[in-house]
């Protein structure tokens, strides 16, 4: 039996703010030192599936630098291995994915030049840890054309899913994309799949000839529900969507927990990622590190406290990192606290400043819907000017340079701003009756 996974890295990723302004949302770092891909790439390792596709659209060059020839995975191979799949102009082709099954069907050239009998198709951009290998055994033992893998959600959250309803066989008879009523159960695909070669290349020639912007949960799913044997494999583990700022920095702080559901100490299932050479952390007299996880390079002579720091991060004497993710080669100044916050790579966060100040949690003014939960996100490389304070669900765009602070009343960026290359672009006043925001909960 041959099988060959194909991951899906080609998303933008744009909930996820200025984190994926630069880069693809699988490459974007997660835990310390590794990128959101390393661990769908090590499921397939762990899974035995050395045979790999990685499908890639927008802003593919970070993905495509990390992963490499796949040594650090154990796939620099003469045969199998792992490919870095990218659309292309050609003849009666189409180019850019217009869609999911779109991408695989783009790429079917690459699936059947395999002679595959089963093809796995992963996303690039959810944390969890699975052997693929009982999922396709299942597969086999029900005679499926496809299988899903589902779990169970939270009813509140079945709007963000595709829900399945199955018989008592675990046979899919009915499949919802996102309903906006919460009355489909909450049996939720995961967006792993795995079909037969044969019936699949079918399903997506018949699906293309209809619909060129062909998805599989809107299009390819339900018509094989009508058509084909669809079995859904209940998947039990810890499984996480990190799409969103307020879901990335969520599970980052699970992490930190004694009790994290996500073991990434596991020599039996190791996640790997491709590492850089680093020496190891240097805590000073003054330094204290509670309750975190911090990365080869990183510098500690302040308080480090429930936070996840990427390799080479400096934290200056005086210093407070709270409850914040910070990633490769950032530098916080002398006296600089950080609450609550997401600080992507090389950043400098001059001496005195305040990220993540006061009670007033007003959504951004720009992105309500996406910054609306406290955290403030700075993007690569920006330098904020010592001595700002800035509040809460402030978005600070890459590269912003600490002249664009000058002239700000009372070097204050209240919460719901954005700060831009080209200015402060502040939210409108609260209203005089306005009531007062509740305040976020201090860290103990």
């Amino acid at each position: 039996m041959r099988v060959v996974a194909l991951i899906m890295a080609g998303g933008e990723g744009s909930r996820l703010t200025v984190l994926s302004e630069k880069r693809a949302k699988p490459s974007v770092p997660f835990a310390g030192k590794y990128r959101i891909i390393d661990f769908t790439l090590s499921n397939c390792v762990q899974s035995r599936i050395y045979d790999i596709a990685i499908l890639t659209q927008y802003r593919p060059h970070s993905l495509n630098e990390h992963i490499g020839i796949g040594k650090p995975w154990d796939l620099d191979r003469g045969r199998g291995g792992v490919q870095l799949l990218q659309p292309y102009q050609a003849r009666g082709s189409q180019g850019w994915y217009m869609g999911t099954a779109d991408a695989v069907y783009q790429n079917l050239g690459f699936l059947l030049g395999r002679d595959a009998d089963l093809a796995v198709i992963l996303s690039g951009d959810h944390i969890y840890k699975m052997d693929y290998r009982p999922m396709i055994a299942f597969h086999e033992e029900k005679g499926a054309d496809l299988t899903v893998a589902v779990m169970n959600v939270p009813l509140e959250e079945t709007d963000r899913f595709g829900i399945l309803t199955t018989n008592k066989n675990g046979r899919v008879t009915e499949f919802h994309e996102k309903p906006k009523a919460r009355d489909k159960g909450t049996l939720a695909s995961m967006g792993i799949y795995v079909f037969d070669v044969d019936i699949l290349a079918e399903r997506l020639a018949q699906g293309h000839a209809l619909e060129p912007n062909l998805d599989f949960g809107k299009h390819i799913i339900p018509n094989m529900i009508q058509n084909d044997k669809v079995y859904a494999y209940q998947f039990d583990g810890y499984w996480v969507d990190v799409g969103t700022i307020d879901a990335y920095w969520q599970t980052s702080m699970t992490l930190t927990a004694p009790d994290s559901p996500l073991d990434l100490w596991d020599t039996n299932f190791l996640v790997r990622t491709r590492s850089q050479e680093r020496p190891p952390v240097k805590c000073s007299a003054q330094g204290d590190v509670v309750q975190s996880l911090v990365s080869n390079g990183c510098t500690i002579h302040g308080l480090v406290e429930r936070s996840v720091l990427s390799p080479g991060v400096y934290v200056s004497a005086g210093a407070q990192v709270r409850e914040s993710v910070v990633m490769n080669d950032a530098w916080i100044g002398p006296g600089a606290i950080l609450d609550r916050v997401v600080i992507d790579k090389q950043v400098i966060v001059g001496s005195g400043v305040q990220l993540g100040v006061g009670d007033d949690l007003r959504p951004n003014h720009e992105m309500p819907d996406r910054l609306d939960t406290g955290i403030t996100v700075v993007g690569k490389g920006a330098h904020i000017a010592a001595n700002v304070r800035v509040g809460r669900n402030v978005l600070i765009h890459a590269d912003v340079d600490e002249e664009v602070y000058a002239g700000l009343a009372a070097d204050f960026v209240p919460s719901g701003a954005t700060v831009t290359p080209g200015g402060v672009l502040l939210p409108p006043p609260l209203p005089p009756s306005a009531p007062a925001t509740p305040a976020v909960e201090a860290t103990a």
